[in-house]
C-alpha cells in the first residue's frame, strides 16, 4: 500500500521509498524515511495535496510523491 491510499487519520509506518533522483531526495529531506510513523491529518478535496504529520511537523505532501512512498 502506498500513502497516497491512506484514509484520514490513518497511521503507518514507511517501509520503503520509490523513485530516483531529485524526487526521492525531497521525500527524504521532508524526513520521510524507512521506519518512519506517518499519519495522515486531511486530503484536499481533489485528493492533492496530501497533509500529513512526520515526527512532529505537520507537512503537505503532492499526491505523486506520497504515490512513491510505501507503508505497513
Amino acid at each position: 500500500m502506498t500513502l497516497d491510499k491512506l484514509a484520514i487519520g490513518a497511521k503507518a509506518v514507511v517501509a520503503k521509498l520509490n523513485g530516483e533522483g531529485p524526487v526521492k531526495r525531497r521525500i527524504m529531506d521532508m524526513g520521510i524515511t524507512k521506519g518512519t510513523e506517518v499519519t495522515v491529518r486531511k486530503v484536499a478535496p481533489a485528493g492533492d495535496p496530501i497533509e500529513i504529520t512526520v515526527r512532529g511537523y505537520e507537512l503537505s505532501v503532492r499526491k505523486h510523491e506520497a504515490a512513491l512512498v510505501e507503508v505497513k
